[in-house]
């Protein structure tokens, strides 16, 4: 059973919430990803959202661009927490989405990670869970320990093979 959704407004959004759901993956945790409209299928989003809970849900990520309805609105019915990720629009730049997201109600928080933060949102979601789950925890010191490995190999071979070279091989 999955334990985190993963929605959004349209699958062009897919490309950025796929890096949540990989995170995810990666330190064990099972999401379900949809694809699911909440201004043309209004009746569709408030049953997935209605029934998360049940479903098995503990926190929701929700993808949107523009007007960024979906994140606020999973917010406003699903009880525990959701994580917005503010889409880029070609309009303006997401800041649109991200104004949307974050400007909520009071009584009604989106958690918000940075434009096309998917991968963010996915991290996020596992430390909410880890709060209750030591193997989580543990799973998620070691991805940040991957992480930091990573970065001091990248610095390692910048000072090895000098900048421009580093640069060549990044094109």
């Amino acid at each position: 059973m999955a334990t985190v959704g993963i929605v959004m407004g349209s699958d062009s959004d897919l490309p950025v919430m796929a890096q949540a759901a990989e995170f995810l993956e990666s330190v064990g945790v099972e999401a379900e990803i949809s694809v699911i409209s909440a201004h043309r299928e209004p009746e569709v989003f408030y049953e997935y959202a209605r029934t998360a809970l049940d479903r098995g849900y503990r926190v929701i990520i929700a993808g949107a661009g523009k007007a960024a309805h979906l994140p606020g609105m999973c917010a406003a019915i699903f009880p525990l927490p959701v994580i917005g990720v503010p889409m880029k629009t070609s309009d303006l730049g997401g800041v649109d989405s991200l104004y949307s997201i974050v400007q909520m109600p009071s009584g009604i928080p989106v958690a918000t990670v940075a434009i096309n933060g998917g991968k963010n949102a996915g991290i996020l979601a596992a430390k909410i869970l880890a709060v209750s789950d030591g193997a989580l925890l543990g799973r998620l010191q070691a991805a940040t320990e991957r992480m930091k490995s990573e970065v001091e190999g990248k610095d390692a071979k910048i000072k090895a093979v000098g900048y421009r070279e580093y640069l060549r091989g990044m094109k």
